[in-house]
């Protein structure tokens, strides 16, 4: 395929949706961004409206006929976990005539992609839930079912954030250890006591949509020394560093060079405490393991995965992400 062919790269999570639409040499044409399109949040028919209208208005602001040849569309969902939920999407998706080609998959392959160009590597997402997935040159991957504590899940800004007020309510009342937490989380919602904001978002004075705000909350307190914040937080670097494990021993990777990509807004916040922790845990079970900080939008790597199938030229990575550096999203609709 020649210098110029197109594709577009879709990225999209729990909260944001962004779509790129570029050319064999690396050039961003256009990039937009949309709400959500997870199936788990939309369902299928809600996912291909959302990433239609996202297409479409990509098409638009490139100057482009929405029948224009597009030669890949490279899709990255957060919700494709299982290969049975890959396998509908990938079908849905081709059907809408898009592209000629398509690539879909879990949203940790994007970020994992956009961390690195290593073959051999490993991506540790920890946002709002903790995911791991992982491939090794010679094609292999690795990946967990991921849905949550039905399968085993621990972790992440929500699950942090949840027992930050349980610590903090336990705290307080005498079931458990005395904590820092109880204060701060009271005074961050402005009540007197954890109590009050127990019983605020039982009564839904307080939304239960504001929970998610302790997880920084957390982190600030364990850097006081506080031992019950930072017990969560060893043990959400213990969480960290079991995924990377188990992902590298699948992989036949432990002893082997490989890339740990570290994403998502817990991780990409480098809080000392967590950061300190994971680095030299890793570095423990996984001597020759090359450890990075996601700075890239993960939408890059899905337009690099695009272009791996191009055969694009060298050079088009590198001004692939130049381009995405300097080319915010723009928001949609208009």
């Amino acid at each position: 395929m020649g210098r110029g062919s197109l594709f577009l790269a879709v990225d999209g999570g729990n909260s944001k949706t962004d779509v790129l639409l570029g050319d064999a040499s690396g050039r961003v044409l256009a990039m937009v961004r949309g709400g959500t399109s997870s199936p788990h949040n939309l369902g299928l028919p809600g996912t291909i409206e959302v990433l239609g209208k996202l297409i479409a208005a990509a098409h638009a602001r490139a100057g482009l006929l929405p029948d224009t040849p597009i030669a890949v569309i490279a899709v990255y969902l957060a919700g494709a976990d299982l290969p049975i939920e890959v396998s509908r999407l990938r079908e849905a998706i081709a059907a809408q005539g898009w592209a000629r080609h398509t690539l879909v998959d879990n949203d940790c392959f994007a970020l994992l992609r956009a961390g690195t160009s290593m073959p051999d590597a490993i991506a540790v997402v920890c946002g709002a839930g903790n995911n791991c997935v992982g491939r090794a040159a010679d094609g292999r991957t690795a990946r967990f079912v991921a849905l949550g504590p039905i399968s085993g899940d621990w972790g992440g800004g929500h699950d942090l954030a949840d027992h930050t007020l349980r610590a903090a309510a336990r705290g307080e009342d005498g079931r458990g250890r005395p904590t820092a937490l109880s204060a701060a989380v009271a005074d961050h919602f402005g009540l007197p006591t954890v109590e009050a904001v127990s019983i605020a978002l039982h009564l839904g004075d307080l939304p239960m949509t504001r929970i998610p705000e302790l997880s920084p909350l957390l982190f600030e307190v364990a850097a006081t020394g506080d031992d019950v914040a930072s017990a969560l937080i060893t043990r959400q670097a213990g969480e960290i560093l079991a995924q990377h494990r188990v992902a590298a021993t699948r992989l036949d990777l432990l002893d082997r060079p490989h890339a740990l990509v570290l994403g998502g807004a817990v991780l990409q916040a480098c809080h000392p405490q967590l950061h300190h922790q994971v680095v030299a845990g890793a570095r423990t079970q996984a001597p020759q393991v090359d450890i990075t900080v996601l700075s890239t939008p993960p939408v890059a790597g899905a337009a690099l995965l695009a272009l791996d199938t191009l055969n694009a030229p060298p050079a088009a990575e590198q001004t692939l992400r130049t381009a995405v550096a300097q080319y915010p999203p723009s928001p949609f609709p208009a």
